[in-house]
């Protein structure tokens, strides 16, 4: 599959040959959700915490007698039935994150990639280089009509480029092994250097 390649100023730059094992597929919304979920889980802190009853500052005296004043044995003002007591079974430290096979998230990867190309979402660049100008950068986006654009690079990203677009609201610079099928969703626009096609295709082939 043929796909025109432009340059940051809006001129053309010949046509690249995307693999339909990678471009070409059919997307899947529950393999998508899969990988979706998988990748935010992970990044959950799940540093929530709540005090237990062996945790909360109470004195450890008896709060009442035992016998004679009508009311419950109760023996600790600690007790979860108390205001400001302990919390019983409340929130812990732990991780989120669940597994997720090798093979599941590969082709999520290359299915985010697919639906950017079928509706049309995909633009590939020749390369995505830049004086370290926001300004200009700002400029040649603006004419490019992108408003929320994830731009993946080769290996490396060029470090010019990515300091213009550090300040650019909307504009996310990413080298290809930080590819990832949430930060593809989330863009209206995916843009991909030459050199970024070839590395992910060799990543997932």
């Amino acid at each position: 599959m043929k796909l025109d390649v432009i340059k940051l100023d809006g001129g053309t730059a010949g046509s690249v040959d995307l693999g339909d094992d990678v471009f070409g597929l059919e997307p899947r919304a529950d393999i998508l959700h899969r990988v979706v979920r998988w990748q935010r889980n992970k990044a959950q802190a799940g540093t929530h915490k709540v005090k237990t009853r062996s945790e909360v500052s109470y004195s450890t005296k008896k709060i009442y007698r035992q016998k004679g004043t009508g009311g419950a044995r109760h023996g600790s003002r600690k007790a979860p039935i108390f205001r400001k007591g302990g919390i019983y079974k409340g929130p812990t430290p732990r991780s989120h994150g669940h597994d997720l096979p090798k093979k599941v998230r590969a082709l999520g990867l290359k299915l985010a990639l697919s639906a950017k190309l079928k509706d049309g979402s995909l633009v590939i660049i020749d390369t995505a280089n830049s004086n370290g100008k926001t300004s200009e950068l700002a400029r040649q986006v603006k004419d490019l009509g992108w408003k929320r654009a994830l731009v993946i690079d080769g290996a490396e990203v060029n470090q010019d480029f990515a300091r213009a677009a550090a300040n650019i609201d909307g504009l996310d610079v990413l080298p290809s092994m930080g590819a990832n099928v949430y930060d593809i969703l989330k863009k209206d626009t995916l843009v991909l250097t030459k050199a970024g096609v070839e590395a992910l295709e060799a990543r997932l082939k």
